[in-house]
């Protein structure tokens, strides 16, 4: 199994010393950090435990003045490794980074209590544990093996290989979404091959030949090479440390922060809804609308945050809050992030990401909105899918879970109970997906069923001979997404709420009211028809005759069939004539126009206008100045046309 472990702790104790000792490779890959003899970036390492456990190291920056850097790696670590050194003891960026180690959740800990060889008392490595036990005992940490180890000498590495080995065994494995994302931390050029970057997989894997995008700016690129580990792989697993050659991308679209995913996975986001905890120690409170540098993945922004639940945070306080950020960012639901004071620079608290794509700024001290986010943080799967579907309208299976952080077969257990119990419906796709299934939270089913009775029933009153309301009309007014507007339509008719006619929707037990006068209007018009059934009165005649509404309902019904702009027949002798011209052809014949003017003793005009229908209609095909079925014509494709 592949894991990624980070280092953390106090500059100059010794970090990437014990990674050069534990791994053979210094970790220091700048010229600068060498001169310096200190850490400035995030410096990478390889190692295989002795239970064959395969291991990544970053090694961080321990200086305050490189904090940034710092929490650049911390987000992918399975592990930690905080290194004090016996002969200082625990330091300030001790306590600051194995406060951001808490924030973040990373699952386990280490204490390496480094450069045992140089103390000559043997009681003050005593008094330094005590020390590290009382530091870590508020923390998730309280239990955290510490061990004594010499770089130098090679004193305790065994132990501490051995401890890391039991924690990382206690460490689930990652989670596998489908939803591949690989926060960036370094991008370069490498000869011969192209734009390279690095960063810890999550979510997903990623294989050779996937077409990917880099986000939040949108370029594209197809991954030509994957390396985990320092191995070439074809395909790279969630979880490891994983280095892309990435064809189609240049380095300078690519920036620390970043992230690389497959092109459906991920949308930018400038708003997220999260939970927020300060640190019992910070400096300062958390206060309603102040600006803060946001920490989360490889990225660091500044946000605006709007407090959900109060005015203001108080050291050791936790609350809900609404990150309003200045730049694009990708997150996931069940991210981590630390919130940090610019100047002057502090560690505040961190928290985690409910919403990652929050639509709309909530209104403040609104119980619904508290209780749906606090379902959204600790309820059970299946209550998380729920209030996912609440506002979101109909989705497929494998949407419903994005807004849960939920693996598929979550998905698909919390579904089927959300659909057994009647908190969610299941109804059929339409339109180019018939036969699929979306779901919608039972809540918005019944908004929508009685938002739909409103409008209809308003409309049939304001429009009573109409057949309905025009399908595009009602669309918009429903406000339904786009893509499930069929869905939706196809759900609320196999519901009784509603009823599909022809382009239009009318209520299911809509009946047109007609009245005295229309009824007997539409009576003579129809004896016009029974007069003339070959040669009858123009739609302009029909329409003076009946009006507008009266006419649209009938055609609309099928009383009356328009073949053209001006024509129209009623529908018993329009069915007879087509029918007739269908056998008369069915052998193979052909008819003219003339033809058809004879035989139904009607004029040249009304026979063209129908010819013309039935070609439009596909029954029949022009073939110069004859027609033929269509179907028969097609066996034949050599016939001239006209």
């Amino acid at each position: 199994m592949l894991r990624v472990v980070g280092t953390a702790g106090h500059v100059d104790h010794g970090k990437s010393t014990l990674v050069e000792a534990l791994t053979g490779t210094h970790p220091d890959r700048l010229r600068e950090e060498r001169e310096r003899e200190m850490t400035i970036d995030l410096g990478f390492a390889w190692m295989t435990l002795d239970d064959g456990t395969e291991v990544g190291i970053v090694d961080v920056p321990g200086h305050r003045d490189f904090i940034d850097n710092m929490l650049a790696g911390a987000g992918g670590f399975q592990a930690a490794m905080l290194v004090i050194a016996v002969d200082e003891g625990v330091m300030p960026q001790t306590r600051e980074h194995l406060a951001i180690l808490d924030l973040l959740e990373v699952p386990r800990l280490v204490v390496a209590l480094s450069k045992i060889d140089a103390l000559e008392d043997p009681e003050w490595a005593l008094l330094v544990e005590d020390d590290v036990r009382r530091l870590l005992a508020p923390t998730a940490y309280p239990a955290a093996p510490v061990v004594r180890v010499s770089a130098r000498t090679g004193e305790g590495l065994a132990a501490l290989c051995e401890s890391l080995a039991s924690e990382l065994r206690q460490v689930p494995g990652p989670r596998d979404l489908g939803r591949p994302r690989l926060p960036v931390d370094r991008a370069f050029v490498m000869s011969g091959f192209g734009t390279v970057v690095t960063g810890t997989l999550l979510d997903g894997s990623l294989s050779i030949g996937d077409e990917v995008v880099m986000q939040p700016g949108g370029e594209h690129g197809r991954i030509r090479g994957l390396q985990t580990h320092r191995r070439a792989v074809e395909r790279a697993a969630p979880g490891s440390r994983v280095a892309a050659n990435i064809a189609g991308l240049d380095v300078h679209q690519v920036g620390r922060g970043d992230v690389l995913s497959l092109p459906a996975g991920y949308e930018p986001t400038r708003r997220i809804d999260a939970y927020v905890r300060l640190l019992p120690d910070a400096p300062a409170s958390l206060r309603h609308g102040q600006s803060l540098k946001v920490h989360l993945g490889t990225a660091d922004v500044v946000a605006k945050i709007r407090l959900l639940d109060r005015d203001e945070i108080l050291p050791g306080e936790s609350g809900w809050a609404q990150l309003v950020l200045t730049k694009a960012v990708i997150a996931a639901e069940m991210d981590r992030f630390i919130l940090r004071r610019p100047t002057p620079p502090a560690t505040l608290g961190g928290g985690l990401v409910v919403a990652a794509l929050a639509e709309r700024a909530h209104r403040r001290r609104d119980a619904r909105v508290l209780s749906a986010l606090e379902q959204l943080r600790l309820g059970r799967p299946a209550d998380r899918v729920l209030v996912g579907l609440s506002e979101a309208g109909p989705v497929r299976v494998e949407e419903a879970g994005k807004a849960a952080g939920l693996t598929p077969a979550q998905i698909a257990e919390a579904m089927a109970e959300l659909v057994s119990d009647g908190r969610v419906v299941e109804i059929a796709e339409g339109g180019d997906s018939a036969g699929e299934s979306v779901y919608v939270a039972a809540d918005w089913w019944r908004r929508v069923g009685g938002k739909a009775l409103k409008l209809l029933d308003a409309y049939h009153r304001e429009y009573p001979l109409r057949a309905g309301m025009p399908r595009e009309e009602f669309r918009s007014r429903l406000d339904v997404p786009t893509r499930r507007f069929e869905a939706v339509l196809s759900g609320l008719a196999t519901d009784g709420v509603l009823t599909p006619v022809g382009t239009r929707v009318a209520r299911a037990d809509f009946e047109p009211r007609l009245s005295e006068d229309d009824t007997r209007r539409l009576a003579e018009l129809r004896r016009r028809f029974q007069d003339a059934p070959s040669s009858p009165p123009s739609i302009r005649d029909c329409r003076l005759a009946v009006g507008d509404e009266l006419w649209a309902l009938q055609t609309a019904r099928g009383v009356f069939v328009e073949v053209s702009e001006d024509v129209a027949f009623d529908s018993e002798t329009y069915r007879r004539i087509v029918d007739e011209i269908a056998q008369a052809l069915a052998g193979g014949g052909s008819i003219t126009v003339a033809q058809v003017r004879d035989r139904f003793q009607t004029s040249r005009k009304f026979a063209l206008a129908l010819l013309e229908h039935l070609d439009a209609t596909g029954l029949t095909v022009r073939i110069g100045d004859e027609r033929r079925l269509k179907a028969v014509a097609n066996q034949n494709p050599g016939s001239p046309s006209g």
